[in-house]
């Protein structure tokens, strides 16, 4: 909840810094996670702490995302139904992350370029996120996004 709260008002986890170490400087007592020999100075601290701060973001897996309710039904007789059909992911994942999940799960030997997924009956690109989708394609229905997926049409010119 912190997190958000920095993010939202800026310069304000920067002031909240300032004044606890103004406030333990004052009292003559050691800052909360400062090295005892005192050879730091604040901007290894800051490094050191935007570094630390980087290890928690990368630890996330894009957890703290918008998420996105997904159903995956199979709109091919060619193809079998995935065991699990509804998922929960973050809305910056892409088609191309749905395509090889599903190829993945069916255990299809050449992967995601076999598998072409659709919204209202239209191929949607493999660039294109969830949240993009949700916004151009699904239109604010009700949740779930249903979504289909189908064997890739081979195009012959």
């Amino acid at each position: 909840m912190q997190d958000i709260v920095y993010k939202l008002v800026p310069g304000l986890q920067k002031a909240e810094l300032k004044k606890q170490q103004d406030f333990y400087k004052k009292r003559g007592l050691p800052f909360p996670g400062q090295p005892l020999d005192g050879e730091e100075d604040s901007t290894c601290k800051s490094s050191a702490s935007s570094s630390k701060s980087k290890e928690d973001e990368d630890s996330d897996y894009h957890r703290s995302d918008e998420q996105v309710n997904i159903c995956l039904e199979c709109s091919s007789n060619r193809m079998r139904e995935l065991r699990k059909k509804f998922i929960r992911c973050s809305s910056q994942a892409t088609i191309n992350h749905l395509r090889k999940f599903i190829a993945k799960k069916l255990e299809l030997k050449e992967h995601s370029q076999q598998v072409e997924i659709l919204c209202n009956e239209e191929i949607l690109g493999k660039d294109h996120t969830l949240k993009f989708v949700a916004v151009t394609r699904w239109r604010r229905k009700s949740s779930p996004m249903v979504l289909h997926y189908r064997p890739a049409t081979v195009d012959i010119f």
